[in-house]
């Protein structure tokens, strides 16, 4: 009998656990804007028997600008959001935001960001960021940008971290705009603890960075972020390509960001402008931002028509890898359009429509060669 009872009250809990998860998932399905697969996901973190609340924080959201994708993304992120007070919890921090000034889309973009910063204590968390942050002389775009971080909304010792570790960078004499922009743009970095932080700075000074320049950040930001045996296997597929110690060393002082790609991009890469458009590896090393650059849309489409101009003698043969960096007008204007009367296939070869082989005056070449 005892047996029975306790089967009989784990069929009536697995029932109605199944009717709770039911509505919740159909409540972020049709309500919230979510995929069955994502609403099911989000419904092993959060669950409620009635709409009320979760109806009150969607009309407080939609009153702050938040349209029906907005609200996806956020309850997507941080489901539990659903379930917070709306006047306690949600809206003081809302307010907040635009009583420093915040616009409606910093607000929601914020919010879409980091919704987990609407379960933080205003007065214990938020405040005292947005304080700090105004302290070390900050614009309010940049601590838009950083409110955005879900670095800052989830950590809890912040308030000892930050200062603590752009004091180190200050000592060695980085410039505070360079710190601004570590903070910014990667404020993960500078969250990290004390002992850490400081291992990957001597690294980087040990490599030979000038702190005043902003690539020492970047390299502590790589040091960071990448362990000893990624960077190690990265150095390993340059060399591959027969790139010297010295010159992969080069290639990172010029761009610390040429270690953050994939093996198979880095190969890809090499392939390419080694094998395919003839470059030599130490000219590529001298120009490290390549391996940063889309393969498709960028580095094979201006690579083959400087290679097409090359073959028809209208540019010089040393031409460097800095074509990359130019924006798509300046690199149509300065190669495509300006020799479009010579070559006038060279549109179709930077639109990938045609490839090198398929020009004429290539075809004639290849069929003078068998000849001979």
């Amino acid at each position: 009998m005892h047996f029975l009872r306790n089967a009989r009250l784990l069929i009536f809990r697995s029932f109605s656990s199944t009717k709770q998860h039911s509505f919740t998932e159909s409540y972020l399905i049709n309500s919230c804007g979510l995929s069955p697969e994502k609403a099911l996901s989000a419904s092993r973190k959060v669950h409620f028997e009635t709409p009320e609340r979760a109806d009150s924080i969607l009309a407080v959201l939609r009153d702050y600008g938040f349209t029906n994708t907005h609200i996806s993304k956020a309850v997507s992120k941080f489901p539990i959001l659903l379930t917070a007070d709306p006047e306690k919890t949600l809206l003081p921090k809302l307010e907040f935001f635009r009583s420093v000034g915040f616009s409606g889309p910093d607000i929601v973009s914020i919010v879409v960001s980091s919704p987990f910063i609407l379960k933080r204590s205003l007065e214990n968390h938020v405040i005292p960021t947005y304080n700090f942050l105004k302290s070390v002389v900050m614009v309010d775009e940049n601590i838009f940008r950083v409110f955005k971080n879900p670095f800052l909304m989830l950590g809890q010792n912040w308030q000892k971290t930050i200062p603590t570790n752009m004091a180190t960078l200050q000592e060695i004499g980085v410039p505070m705009p360079n710190i601004m922009f570590l903070v910014t743009r990667q404020p993960g970095v500078v969250f990290r603890n004390r002992e850490k932080f400081t291992t990957s700075v001597k690294k980087v000074i040990e490599m030979g960075f000038n702190p005043l320049r902003l690539s020492f950040l970047k390299a502590v930001q790589l040091s960071c972020q990448l362990n000893e045996f990624t960077i190690e296997h990265k150095m390993e597929t340059y060399r591959r390509w027969g790139l010297t110690d010295d010159e992969i060393m080069l290639m990172f002082r010029l761009d610390p960001s040429c270690m953050r790609p994939s093996e198979k991009k880095i190969t890809s890469v090499m392939d390419f402008l080694v094998n395919k458009m003839g470059w030599e590896p130490a000219a590529i090393a001298r120009c490290p931002s390549v391996f940063a650059r889309s393969l498709e849309k960028n580095v094979i489409p201006r690579c083959s028509v400087v290679k097409v101009l090359q073959m028809k003698g209208l540019v010089k043969k040393d031409l460097s890898l800095s074509i990359l960096a130019y924006t798509e007008k300046n690199f149509i204007d300065r190669f495509v359009d300006k020799h479009g009367h010579d070559v006038p296939e060279l549109l179709s070869v930077y639109q990938g429509k045609i490839g090198i082989s398929d020009l004429s005056f290539v075809c004639e070449e290849i069929r003078a060669k068998k000849q001979l």
